[in-house]
């Protein structure tokens, strides 16, 4: 059977076989966090913040992330733009140390592509290496996307109302998840920096185009 034969898997199974950079965000984001959150549409915001987040309560939330504390991943696209992001916020209470919250958000754009269930994944590795032994998933009980991504990896879930809790027992950090980490964020760093050159050569060329134009129009104007 010809590769053009061949049945063509799904979208999103085609992306989940595929490498997706996640680097490590730290305060030095905070603006395109707060971009990638207050765009999106307030039914997804409601998904995301359970209850209809305006501007302005995204705003304090952007601002309140301890970012010596939590950690956040993010996927960019060849523009740098922040297309999808998670939080994973660790417990202040002392006794639950070993307890952390998961939470995710897509660009609508960016969506079908895998990028929840593989930041989850990144996220998980994370806590594991950070000592922690439960992981949570509080959601709204409409927000399939959500609880899919925590069944598919092995999550009890607790449904009470509107609302659905999700946790997930994490083994111990091992020297394949220390190693998995190092290697995602390097590969993720590279990726970044190899779009940051990118984008700063093509804005070059754009106005190296720009100037190219005004001086034939100068000529133009002086000829005429």
């Amino acid at each position: 059977m010809s590769d053009h034969d061949r049945p063509q898997a799904p979208r999103e199974e085609r992306a989940e076989q595929g490498t997706v950079p996640i680097r490590s965000l730290d305060s030095g984001h905070r603006d395109q966090i707060l971009a990638h959150l207050q765009a999106l549409e307030p039914a997804d915001r409601y998904l995301r913040f359970g209850y209809a987040a305006n501007d302005e309560q995204i705003r304090r939330y952007v601002d309140q992330i301890a970012f010596e504390r939590d950690v956040l991943f993010g996927i960019f696209n060849r523009r740098l733009h922040l297309i999808a992001m998670a939080h994973l916020a660790f417990s202040v209470d002392p006794q639950l140390r070993t307890c952390a919250e998961f939470g995710v958000s897509v660009a609508k754009a960016s969506r079908g592509k895998g990028y929840g269930s593989r930041l989850f994944e990144r996220a998980v590795v994370h806590a594991r290496n950070e000592g922690v032994t439960q992981l949570f998933i509080h959601a709204l009980s409409e927000n399939t996307a959500m609880l899919k991504i925590a069944r598919n990896a092995g999550a009890v879930l607790e449904r009470a109302g509107s609302e659905t809790e999700a946790h997930l027992r994490l083994p111990p950090a091992d020297f394949d998840s220390r190693v998995s980490e190092l290697l995602s964020e390097q590969v993720a760093l590279t990726d970044y920096h190899l779009k940051a050159q990118a984008k700063q050569f093509w804005g070059l060329i754009g106005m190296l185009q720009e100037i190219r134009q005004g001086v034939r129009e100068a000529r133009e104007r002086l000829r005429g």
